[in-house]
């Protein structure tokens, strides 16, 4: 078997995937080719359909080529282990499932009586992601929401009490719409959102009853 037909994990998927939006950024592919060739890598189950999307970029290096100087394409698990990351927000050294929301071409939702940590990290990719904090079970009054996300939206919604900082969040492409207060942190809860959205969105709001209540005097 050739190192072509080596199956691939669902990390160096990803790290393709940041190899095309760095090519997005430099010029060399346009928003629909992105879309295009990440849906292939995404779905590449070896290194030779993981290779077809990166085959005409300058700068990588591919199966089967001669080492040379610290590239940007993994081809090998110590090349991999070897690669600069992307510029971001602070990761964590451990990662426990309770405090991580990870998804791919997913649809993820947190509702009702839900344990919240008081960091969550979230790496969505081509997902939509709801955040339910209604009816949360929470340990802090200050909760932050680290996020890392690519072609996704992510919903939050809170009690009529609770406050949103969506300030500290980077935007590529992408949307915000806060309708809830910012602060300062007087209710039970105070979310405060830090990272980077690539071509997705965010909005916090209020349930719908809250809404509803307004008009009946409640």
């Amino acid at each position: 078997m050739g190192d072509r037909e080596l199956r691939v994990s669902d990390a160096e998927r990803e790290h393709v995937g940041e190899l095309l939006q760095r090519a997005v950024g430099l010029g060399m592919l346009s928003l629909g080719e992105f879309t295009e060739r990440m849906d292939t890598a995404l779905a590449a189950k070896t290194r030779g359909e993981l290779n077809a999307v990166l085959i005409d970029l300058p700068g990588v290096r591919l199966i089967g080529q001669p080492a040379a100087p610290p590239t940007n394409f993994v081809n090998s698990a110590r090349s991999f282990q070897q690669r600069r990351p992307m510029p971001g927000p602070p990761r964590p050294t451990v990662a426990t499932p309770g405090n991580v929301i990870r998804s791919r071409i997913s649809g993820v939702s947190r509702r009702g009586h839900w344990r919240v940590a008081p960091t969550l990290r979230l790496n969505n990719w081509f997902s939509g992601v709801t955040l339910d904090f209604t009816e949360a079970i929470m340990s802090t009054q200050v909760v932050e929401l680290r996020v890392d996300d690519y072609f996704s939206s992510l919903n939050l919604i809170v009690p009529a009490e609770a406050t949103v900082d969506l300030d500290a969040v980077d935007l590529i492409g992408s949307s915000v719409d806060n309708k809830v207060r910012t602060g300062p942190p007087l209710g039970p809860l105070h979310l405060v959102v830090h990272g980077r959205i690539c071509f997705g969105s965010v909005t916090a709001k209020h349930p719908l009853r809250a809404h509803w209540h307004k008009p009946l005097g409640q």
